[in-house]
C-alpha cells in the first residue's frame, strides 16, 4: 500500500478553488471550475484508495462537497481494480431561475504516474495512440453507466467530464451516446489528447502550413481512395467544450486542427480540408487493413467551443494539469468551431 504524504495538490482547503461560495450555473467560468474540480476528486479518490485514507482522513470528498454535489459510485476498472471515475450527484432540491446544475455528473480521470496505476493508464494511453480506446473495458464501463444515468433522469440534467486519458473516455462516451441515441451531453474536455505530431507547437508558421497541407492531401486522397464513412453527419450538432493550453503539446494540435479548417477554406481549398479534417491517416489505413469503411478516428469531432489558458506556463506539469482550469488569475482565449 501506498504510504507517501498526500501532495498539497489534493487538499481542497490549499488548491482548491475556495473562493466559489455562491455558483453562478450561468457563469461559465464557474461552471468549469466545478467541472475541474469534480474530476480532480476522481483523481483524488484513487490516491485515497492507494493509501488507505479513509473516514476523516480522506481527502477527496470536499472536492464535490464544496459544490453541494455527493458521491454515489465510483467506477472500478476490471484489471488493476483502481477507481477512473465517479458519479456525482447534485443534492440541493431547489429552483433556479435560469441556467440550472446538472443532477448527475459523471467524471473521469487521467493518467497516474505512480505504481499500481502507471501500468494499466500506460496501456491505455497506448490505446488512445493507437485509435483502439473504444474497445477498452474501462470505456465499456463508462458507456454503460452514463446509458443508466440518462435513461433515468434525461440528458438534459447530465453532464460528462474528463481530464487528459479521462477526456478521451467522454469524447468516446459523448461520441457514443449520439450515434447510438442522437442524445446530446454537456461535455468537458480537459486537455484532451490529440492522437497526431504536435504541429500547432512548431514555431515557423510556413512550416507549419505546409505539413498541414501536405496532412490534409495524403488524407484526403486515402479517405476517396478507401471510401471511408462520413463520421461527421451525426455528430455535427454536438459542441463539446474542449479546454486547451497550447503549451502542453499533448492537447494544443486541437486548436491547430479547428484553424487549419478556416485556412484551408480561405484559399481555396475547403473540400479537401473539409474531408481531410473527418480522417486521420492512420484511422484510415486501419480500416483498410480491416476491410472496414467506418473506422474513424475517435479523437476527432466536427464542433467545439474552445478555451484556451493563453496564461504562460513555468512546465508541461503545469500546462497540462487540471488545476490551472479554476484558477481566478489566467487569462483566456476563445473560438466557437461550428461544423457546416
Amino acid at each position: 500500500m501506498d504510504q507517501s504524504m498526500p501532495s498539497e495538490r489534493e487538499i481542497f482547503s490549499l488548491t482548491g478553488p475556495t473562493f466559489l461560495t455562491a455558483i453562478d450555473w450561468s457563469n461559465s467560468h464557474h461552471r468549469r471550475s466545478v467541472a475541474a474540480s469534480l474530476v480532480q476528486g476522481v483523481y483524488t479518490l484513487e490516491r485515497d484508495r492507494r493509501q488507505n485514507r479513509q473516514a476523516h482522513q480522506a481527502l477527496a470528498p470536499p472536492w464535490w462537497q464544496f459544490f453541494n454535489f455527493r458521491l454515489i459510485q465510483t467506477l472500478v476498472d476490471s484489471h488493476d481494480l483502481s477507481y477512473f471515475g465517479a458519479i456525482y450527484e447534485f443534492f440541493i432540491n431547489a429552483p433556479f431561475p435560469f441556467n440550472h446544475p446538472p443532477q448527475y455528473v459523471v467524471a473521469f480521470r487521467g493518467t497516474i504516474n505512480k505504481t499500481g496505476n502507471r501500468e494499466q493508464d500506460f496501456k491505455l494511453n497506448l490505446h488512445l495512440i493507437i485509435n483502439n480506446l473504444a474497445n477498452s473495458s474501462r470505456f465499456q464501463i463508462a458507456l454503460d453507466c452514463v446509458h443508466q444515468i440518462v435513461q433515468k433522469v434525461g440528458p438534459e440534467s447530465v453532464w460528462i467530464a474528463g481530464h487528459s486519458l479521462g477526456s478521451s473516455i467522454a469524447l468516446l462516451v459523448g461520441r457514443q451516446m449520439i450515434k447510438q441515441t442522437g442524445i446530446h451531453l454537456e461535455t468537458y474536455l480537459f486537455n484532451p489528447p490529440f492522437a497526431s505530431p504536435p504541429i500547432e507547437r512548431l514555431t515557423n508558421d510556413k512550416l507549419k502550413l505546409g505539413l498541414r497541407l501536405a496532412n490534409s492531401v495524403i488524407t484526403a486522397g486515402l479517405a476517396t481512395a478507401v471510401k471511408t464513412k462520413d463520421p461527421f453527419m451525426v455528430l455535427s450538432t454536438w459542441v463539446p467544450y474542449l479546454f486547451i493550453n497550447p503549451s502542453d503539446p499533448i492537447c494544443s494540435e486541437y486548436g491547430g486542427y479547428f484553424k487549419h479548417r478556416e485556412d484551408m477554406e480561405s484559399i481555396g481549398a475547403g473540400r479537401i480540408g473539409k474531408l481531410a479534417t473527418k480522417h486521420s491517416i492512420g484511422s484510415i489505413l486501419s480500416a483498410a487493413a480491416s476491410g472496414k469503411k467506418d473506422c474513424e478516428a475517435l479523437h476527432l469531432i466536427p464542433s467545439a467551443y474552445l478555451t484556451f489558458n493563453v496564461t504562460p506556463s513555468l512546465s508541461f506539469k503545469e500546462a497540462h494539469g487540471i488545476h490551472q482550469w479554476w484558477r481566478q488569475d489566467l487569462h483566456f482565449c476563445y473560438k466557437f468551431h461550428q461544423y457546416k
